[in-house]
């Protein structure tokens, strides 16, 4: 495909896309090294998940934007299928529902959006589950903290510490990184890293 201008891609634009792609290799490769050298809190997320799902519980989650779209790929593994043949697990976003989400901003604010969803359908023994590139959205911290008030257990993922969201957390993994896109491209591989773990740990017979 040619751009606008009707040019063809020339060697310098491939030149500079291949040392783009380098460059992202080499940063996504280190942040994916840290996490490695200190897996306790993947491990401790996964057993969380697992107990929850084991227990009866339900995993609700949340993000804004691409978050919200993670959220929702989370979500579809667990309830469809990851790798395994199984019966589906009890997990929703609540980013999905748009007379909900604009109901909730319009009558209330923006900020109370998954904090009213957790009020209402959250339930002792069920998981939240958060996800925020900064760690600091202010929707996320609320419905942290009404989840915690609920008997909800709480797991962030995140960027880099400290943050409100890690620090509200009873499990976080904090991607040690800066960049937005960079941590959201991480957390698409803990989402799949979570979800293979929950599923041979504790998927029932299909």
């Amino acid at each position: 495909m040619q751009p606008a201008s009707g040019r063809g891609w020339d060697e310098s634009a491939a030149s500079a896309i291949a040392a783009e792609l380098d460059r992202h290799r080499i940063a996504l490769a280190d942040v994916l090294e840290k996490l490695a050298r200190e897996p306790s809190d993947l491990a401790a997320a996964a057993n969380l998940i697992v107990a929850t799902l084991a227990g009866g519980g339900t995993i609700w989650l949340a993000g804004n934007g691409g978050s919200a779209a993670e959220a929702q790929h989370f979500a579809a593994e667990l309830i469809g299928r990851f790798k395994l043949d199984r019966a589906p697990f009890a997990a929703l976003a609540l980013t999905t529902d748009t007379s909900v989400l604009t109901a909730v901003a319009n009558d209330y604010c923006y900020d109370d959006v998954f904090a009213r969803q957790v009020e209402a359908v959250g339930r002792r023994g069920d998981a939240f589950v958060a996800l925020s590139t900064s760690g600091e959205s202010e929707n996320l911290v609320r419905a942290a903290q009404v989840a915690h008030r609920r008997g909800m257990t709480v797991v962030a993922l995140t960027g880099r510490r400290p943050n409100r969201l890690s620090d509200l957390a009873d499990v976080a993994v904090a991607v040690p990184a800066a960049d937005t896109a960079l941590i959201q491209e991480v957390h698409m591989t803990v989402t799949h890293l979570l979800c293979g773990i929950v599923e041979r740990s504790a998927a029932p017979a299909a």
